[in-house]
């Protein structure tokens, strides 16, 4: 079986350029996203038959404009920011998951923030208002575990993930809402504490998905099937072992050493070993996840952000997957 393998995967490099399915796929440049880097690094697409390009995005709303102008056929994306758009018309489908957890609230050890209950009065670095991450801020973290009212109890100030944990660690807020490796990077140097995990107050619940656009699905849906069999061979090769694609990750991310307040220094893949402590992978979505999502949608109609009520199940669609695991 091991030698079928070699041969088919020799045989699928071999194939020309010209001859393999061109697909695009747009990812947003984050840690949790990694099964996309490890499916290209290690050839699993080219495996596949396929001429995948991916193009990297900083945030939903970019990924959004991509797929607006044609410029994706998929992408690695949030789910809240596909069902923010499905309301809109973009009848866009949900097909697989790409990880679970990330997300954490850390606070000075100094700060006298030590738990999320004391976020009430104080300043949280948190990300643009209406995003994805957003819903899940102030719908779960504040509106339910810390019981206090965004922008009344506690106030959010808007910042890009990066600068967060800076913010942070020089008084600027109190505390951050803010996700992997930007965590692991902040509790390395020593300053600050994990007062919230997400993953532990739900967990393994589903955060970046697997979105197709409409026309991909009508006009390449084989295509499709072919990247979540590699998706899936990326998630099994990270699940191998604690230290797989940890260089790659650390790589993609430009993860450099970090000194701690000691002056001990850290390596690049130190922080992404303690980042696998707060995130996952897997590729099928389960009922669970639904419920999670609609969860998450519920959030965005009470916030405002969309319109009208969703079912989850009316924009996520299993049967690729299913297709890809036969």
């Amino acid at each position: 079986m091991r030698k079928l393998s070699l041969a088919f995967l020799l045989l699928a490099l071999a194939v020309p350029v010209h001859a393999r399915e061109k697909i695009k796929i747009g990812w947003v440049f984050a840690m949790a996203n990694a099964p996309i880097l490890v499916a290209k690094e290690k050839g699993y697409f080219k495996a596949q038959g396929l001429d995948v390009e991916i193009l990297q995005f900083k945030s939903g709303p970019l990924v959004h404009q991509a797929l607006s102008a044609g410029e994706l056929d998929m992408a690695y994306i949030g789910s809240p920011p596909v069902y923010h758009w499905y309301s809109r018309g973009l009848k866009s489908r949900i097909i697989a998951k790409v990880n679970y957890g990330q997300a954490a609230v850390i606070s000075r050890k100094d700060s006298g923030v030590n738990k999320i209950s004391d976020i009430r009065g104080k300043r949280l670095a948190g990300v643009r208002k209406g995003s994805g991450m957003d819903v899940l801020l102030r719908g779960y973290v504040l509106g339910e575990a810390a019981k206090v009212k965004p922008d009344v109890d506690v106030e959010i100030k808007s910042m890009p993930p990066a600068n967060m944990d800076a913010a942070v660690e020089n008084k600027v807020v109190d505390a951050a809402f803010i996700w992997e490796p930007f965590t692991s990077k902040s509790l390395i140097r020593g300053n600050t504490q994990v007062i919230f995990d997400m993953n532990k107050a739900v967990p393994k619940y589903p955060w970046y998905i697997i979105m197709a656009l409409p026309d991909t699905l009508k006009k390449k849906r084989g295509a499709v099937v072919k990247v979540l069999k590699a998706h899936k061979q990326a998630v099994d090769y990270l699940n191998s072992k604690p230290t797989a694609g940890n260089g790659i990750i650390a790589k993609a991310f430009r993860l450099g050493n970090t000194k701690d307040i000691n002056g001990k220094i850290h390596k690049a893949t130190e922080v992404v070993a303690m980042a696998r402590t707060r995130l996952g992978w897997e590729y099928e979505l389960t009922d669970k996840d639904v419920k999670f999502i609609q969860r998450l949608m519920n959030y965005s109609y009470r916030l405002g952000y969309i319109k009208k009520k969703l079912n989850a199940n009316d924009l996520i669609d299993r049967s690729l997957m299913a297709e890809a695991l036969k």
